[in-house]
């Protein structure tokens, strides 16, 4: 089966359609009936009429993401992209520091240099502005550290029960540990995660939502594309979660259907860029770099990008430096000692105060280790946060990544992009990011405040389980 969809997206080999055995939602009243496909299913020959879905039918429901790409991804791909260019639209692309790190290791320069080509490229093409989503990714790790505090401080009511599932807190970055908690654990497992938009999503919000006026644009105006490390990003930008209606009164817009704009229009991964550059048959590394955008774009006046220590979106380091700040009065410089517990891809930090453990948060990668999270129906973890991704070795290895070259080990590659993800990368706290500082004064107001809760922060859905996800619970 395709290795593109994380592993919480992928049940087996099957044969690019979901069967009606498998209780997916899409009827098949009323359709087109094609040449009738067998599909092996827990050993048995089932035979069926393909059904054609659409990204927003697999959220809904509780079965599986099948090998179909090509049905699934058709609105996210590049001809999409390359059609709404050609439109006139005033296309938005979103670059992700996972992204930038890969296309910079694969062409052999720095993530500057390949974010300062990659501008030149896409404006050649006709895009609009080209931002960096490791700003939004600032202005979540905002939100999520008050959120924390918050939580950490509802658990220390011992007398308020319901306040123990506040903790621990898990991140909420990941759509592929989203679709799984959503469609395999169920309800016990929501409480915990974060209600945080992904910084795939906060750029949406701050784009469509606030960024259209500064640019003189109408939400309906703009083709917002973001560039990720990961297929599951196309699931995550078409959630219904992430749709918001236009003003009633709005010009031209009279029909509810018509107000409905999506945060994120279409989500291409490294993988895809690789290929769009090449059909251009462009020299990359000749390319001239351009200026930056910096309206929402991490560079200082020096033109240096700055960020936050962690591949996959520096949750828990993040987090953990806040919280011993503000709850202990502790001040924690240089990078945070995690240590294996099982593995590479499962790690924790400690705080200690007076000899008692105040702060365990924990990096927790691979669905090898995510039997942890059933720790939390028999109530016997103790972690105060977990920073959950879906694939091995978090976000730098998506599997919408740029695949090793020839010669080049997949344990190489990773080793690489991890040196090279913070090359010439500033490290600095997200508080003091001008642009979220400028966000919270003229729009948020103030971090976790009703209107910041309003715009950055989302809700998740328990769904049943169907015969699918029971013969593949583990």
């Amino acid at each position: 089966m395709s290795e593109k969809f994380s592993p919480a997206l992928r049940i087996g080999d099957l044969n690019d359609f979901i069967a009606p055995s498998q209780a997916c939602i899409v009827s098949l009243k009323g359709a087109k009936k094609p040449n009738k496909v067998e599909v092996s299913i827990a050993d048995k020959q089932v035979k069926s009429e393909p059904v054609k879905i659409s990204l927003k039918d697999c959220l809904a429901c509780s079965g599986c993401v099948t090998s179909a790409e090509t049905v699934l991804l058709e609105k996210q791909g590049l001809d999409e992209f390359l059609s709404n260019i050609n439109q006139g639209k005033a296309v938005i692309v979103s670059v992700s520091p996972q992204s930038r790190a890969s296309i910079a290791a694969h062409f052999g320069v720095s993530p500057i240099q390949a974010f300062k080509k990659l501008t030149r490229f896409f404006k050649s093409l006709g895009v609009r502005a080209i931002f960096d989503t490791s700003c939004s990714r600032d202005l979540t790790l905002v939100e999520s550290c008050v959120e924390f505090i918050t939580r950490y401080r509802q658990n220390q009511l011992v007398d308020d029960e319901r306040s123990k599932s506040s903790l621990p807190m898990i991140a909420s970055a990941c759509p592929g540990w989203i679709c799984y908690a959503e469609k395999t654990l169920g309800s016990f497992i929501l409480p915990y995660i974060s209600t945080v938009k992904s910084p795939q999503q906060t750029i949406g919000t701050i784009i469509k939502r606030y960024v259209c006026e500064d640019m003189k644009l109408r939400p309906e105006e703009v083709y917002h594309v973001t560039v990720m490390p990961c297929y599951d990003k196309k699931l995550e930008a078409s959630r219904d979660d992430f749709v918001f209606q236009l003003e009633p009164h709005a010009e031209g817009h009279e029909g509810e259907e018509d107000n409905l704009i999506l945060e994120v229009d279409s989500v291409l991964t490294t993988g895809e860029i690789l290929e769009l550059i090449q059909s251009k048959e462009v020299d990359f590394k000749s390319i001239e770099e351009a200026p930056l955008d910096k309206l929402l774009t991490n560079i200082n006046e020096e033109g240096h990008l700055y960020g936050v220590r962690g591949s996959s979106g520096g949750y828990a380091e993040t987090i953990f430096r806040y919280a011993a700040k503000t709850l202990f009065g502790r001040h924690i410089d240089g990078p945070l000692n995690f240590r294996n517990i099982r593995n590479s891809d499962f790690q924790e930090v400690t705080l200690e105060v007076d000899g008692e453990t105040v702060l365990k948060f924990a990096l927790c990668y691979g669905f090898r280790n995510l039997q942890n999270t059933r720790k939390l129906k028999t109530g016997k973890s103790d972690y105060h946060f977990l920073e959950i991704m879906a694939c091995p070795s978090g976000c730098l290895n998506g599997g919408g990544q740029i695949k090793p070259i020839s010669g080049q080990s997949a344990k190489g590659l990773s080793q690489l992009l991890e040196s090279v993800y913070m090359e010439n990368v500033l490290t600095a706290e997200p508080f003091d990011n001008p642009i979220i500082k400028d966000l919270y004064d003229k729009w948020l107001e103030q971090p976790g405040s009703e209107k910041a809760r309003r715009y950055m922060h989302t809700q998740y859905h328990a769904l049943e389980k169907n015969i699918t996800s029971q013969l593949h619970d583990w």
